[in-house]
Parts: C-alpha cells; structure tokens; sequence
C-alpha cells in the first residue's frame, strides 16, 4: 500500500509539473511567428505589389494593396493566422480583389515579421484597434479572420458594430479555450488559459452579415468549433464546409468563392 501511495504521490507531482510547464510557455504553443528583416520584408511585398501600411508614428503596422478597381467600394481588414506573416497572405489578398473592388489591408501582429512588441491577447487586441481607427476614412469596412484571427475580428465585430458591413471567418473556431481542450485534453485549460479569446462572446454584439468557412477534417481547429460559432450567431450568416479538407486545404480559395461573400455582403445584389 505504501510503495503505491508513492507511486501515485509522483505520478501527481508529474502532472501538476507539466502542468505549470504548459502554463509558463502556453504563449509559445499559441503564437509562431516568423521574425525577419525589414529589407526582407520589403522585397516580399514588392514582389506581390504591396505597400508599407503605417500609424500616426510613422511605424509599419502592416502592408496595404489598393483595388485595383478604382474608386474601391471600401476597405477590407485581414487578421491572419498564428504563424507567418502578414505580408505572406497574398493568396488571400489576391483572389479578394479580384472579386471585389475593396482596398486590402493585413495587419501585422506584435512579435511577428519585424514588428516589436509581443503576441498575446491584450497586444493583439491593441493592434486591431489601432488599425480600424486608421481606417475610418473608407466608405465601408469589411473584416476577415483566419485561423488565430477569428478572435479579433470577432472582437472588433462587436465593438464597432454598424460600422462593420460584412466578417468572414475562414477555419475559425468559437472559443481559443475549446481548441486548447481538444488538444490537451488532459489539462485544465480554460482555468490555465491566458488568451482565451472568447469569438462567440464578442461576435454576439455584432448584427451584421458573417460568412464561415469550415474545413470537415480539420486537424488544428475540429470543424464542430466553427459550428459552434456558426450556430451561435443570431444575425445573416451562410456557412461554407469543404469535404475532407484539413485546416490548410481551404484558405486558397478563388475570386468565384469571394464573390459567394460579397453577395453576402451585399455585393451585386
């Protein structure tokens, strides 16, 4: 009986180490960005024609591709997943706009490509509010989230409410916390969570026309997660599920699918 009571005393001094491991480097586990220089950075957006998208200070925030169709009928903001860069998310920005004649912007996160600063809920959030005040001189604001993004653009969908004429959500999930669980199982993640990023939470305040994108063998964020936000969402929504993708299959989408969301958004009605 002793020589068990041990053996179970160590298997719980185990768990409970993993357990403050996983909650000291959670941020690592969530965020992978991808550092590089600025001159880097600069050949890749001239290489797909995008230009340097700066604040009030004159610090590059992101990168910024006008329509080609000019005058654009507004701008559309793109929150990008927990790896790469901003300035890699071309085969997002290009069939969009040739669908629609909307201003591209992709905002950068803190910690990423040559951008100070670290990733987290709180710098995230922070970046995205900056960006949409950058961004109220367009007749019309439009927001897309990938993957990571889901969250803060939900976030924004709520707080800026009308101002907002239409969300895509690619491969999203309804709560950061939900994804963890599915992961770790075995860990007490919503209690240990830092950054839970509550989409469906703040979505709620947002009654505007959101799309879903949703891949069925999803293998980062499980399928029934965009469902969830889906299904939580009371105002016009349409829900897009590719059968067998997983997680990376489904963003290349091409301009006819975009135009899908721009009816969606009120294009060619």
């Amino acid at each position: 009986m002793l020589s068990l009571l041990r053996i179970l005393a160590l298997l719980a001094l185990a768990y409970v180490g993993v357990v403050l491991l996983v909650t000291a480097f959670q941020r690592s586990l969530i965020y992978r960005p991808t550092r590089a220089s600025s001159t880097e950075l600069a050949d890749l957006a001239a290489g797909i024609q995008m230009q340097a998208w700066t604040n009030a200070s004159g610090q590059r925030i992101g990168w910024y591709r006008p329509s080609p169709k000019q005058p654009a009928a507004g701008a559309v903001l793109i929150l990008h997943g927990n790896a790469g860069t901003a300035v890699g998310r071309e085969y997002l920005a290009d069939p969009l706009q040739e669908a629609l004649p909307l201003d591209v912007f992709i905002l950068e996160y803190p910690g990423y490509a040559d951008r100070p600063g670290k990733p987290s809920q709180a710098t995230i959030l922070a970046a995205a509010d900056e960006a949409v005040d950058l961004l109220k001189g367009h007749p019309r604001l439009f927001l897309v989230g990938e993957s990571l993004g889901t969250g803060p653009i939900a976030y924004l969908g709520g707080r800026l409410g009308s101002r907002v004429a239409g969300v895509q959500f690619l491969v999203p999930y309804n709560r950061l916390s939900a994804v963890a669980s599915t992961h770790y199982p075995w860990l007490p993640v919503r209690w240990l969570l830092r950054d839970p990023y509550p989409a469906q939470d703040w979505l709620a305040a947002y009654s505007g026309p959101v799309g879903i994108l949703i891949a069925e063998n999803d293998q980062i964020i499980p399928a029934p997660l965009g469902r969830a936000l889906y299904e939580s969402y009371s105002g016009p929504k349409e829900l897009w599920q590719i059968p067998g993708a997983d997680h990376e299959d489904v963003l290349r989408q091409p301009p006819e699918w975009w135009r899908e969301v721009g009816r969606l958004w009120g294009f060619n009605r």
